[in-house]
């Protein structure tokens, strides 16, 4: 292994055209002693590899891998990047992230000096412009609840969680932007071959086994799902599957408790909405009409999945959004 390599940014990608090439200008854009890119592509067809392998002319740190379609998983695909990279740290960033500044990857990774039982960092995800206002506000109070913009935040376990959500903050891990130790994945805990929420039972288990997460929040990057209205149900089935898959407790929705989720939540963001400086006046009436439709989508899926059981495969592939977009 190269000792001089100090990061390795993976980057798993599979059509992601849309977001690749401004990922890729802005991790070259980084200030960070020595590090490589490595990107492991599972059968894309649109122009993700002519993108990867025109940014290779003038960017010599990336390396391209790929891999038929049928050979990726979540956890799979991560570990076999792990087995291949040189870095010391492991950075995991989606291909639809965009890192927001040139010292994201310095950040992200700086946590790891504080202490050698930090095996998982965290950072920071902001919603893209145009995000609808649900998912907006969501990915603001995910990571708001974490702790401030400004100082590192480390999670472990300990007595005083004893709650469900107080275990639920805690382990809570999202690969969209991460970083591990190399070692520490590829000789302790790798991540688990699931169909869905890898990052998530990572982050379970760090906390379980007696290691610390920590939250960096000047490591941000700009991420939101893109999604049309009619694919939202099925991302928050995969979501509480994955959830439910990883240990969380869920319980189960009922018809009732749907609705008063839709209604208290479309109430709460309509004030958001009104004050919101990002949308102009017209776009405020859009969302105030739209922005109900999402809940209630969101909680169709949220029941559904709290009603599936864990094994129940045949609906997890009727009713995956991973599925259907690959149908």
């Amino acid at each position: 292994m190269d000792q001089k390599i100090k990061a390795t940014i993976i980057i798993p990608t599979y059509n992601g055209e849309k977001y690749l090439n401004e990922i890729l200008k802005a991790i070259n854009k980084q200030i960070y002693d020595k590090f490589e890119v490595l990107i492991i592509d599972s059968g894309s067809t649109d122009k993700t590899i002519q993108i990867i392998k025109r940014a290779q002319k003038t960017q010599k740190n990336i390396i391209l891998h790929e891999i038929p379609n049928s050979e990726f998983g979540h956890g799979k695909t991560r570990n076999l990047a792990a087995n291949m990279a040189n870095g010391e740290y492991l950075v995991f960033i989606s291909h639809d992230a965009v890192p927001a500044h040139k010292y994201w990857l310095y950040e992200i990774t700086k946590p790891f000096e504080i202490n050698e039982k930090i095996v998982g960092v965290l950072g920071r995800q902001t919603a893209r412009p145009g995000c609808f206002p649900l998912l907006k506000y969501e990915i603001r109070h995910v990571f708001d609840k974490l702790g401030s913009e400004y100082g590192t935040v480390l999670f472990y376990n300990d007595k005083f969680a004893n709650r469900i959500h107080i275990q639920d903050t805690l382990s809570f891990y999202s690969d969209v932007n991460s970083a591990t130790r190399r070692d520490f994945l590829v000789n302790v805990l790798p991540y688990k071959d699931v169909p869905y929420s890898e990052d998530q039972i990572f982050g379970r288990e760090i906390i379980k086994a007696g290691y610390i997460k920590a939250y960096a929040p000047r490591a941000r990057v700009h991420h939101s799902n893109d999604m049309e209205l009619d694919e939202y149900k099925h991302r928050m089935f995969d979501e509480i599957i994955g959830l439910k898959r990883s240990g969380a407790k869920i319980q189960k929705v009922s018809i009732l408790g749907l609705i008063k989720r839709v209604v208290i939540g479309s109430a709460h963001d309509s004030f958001r909405i009104i004050i919101d400086n990002d949308f102009s006046i017209k776009r405020k009436l859009y969302w105030l009409l739209v922005n109900p439709i999402y809940h209630f989508e969101k909680w169709r899926g949220v029941r559904l999945a709290s009603r599936t059981a864990i094994n129940d495969y045949e609906a997890h592939d009727s009713h995956s959004l991973e599925k259907i977009r690959k149908r």
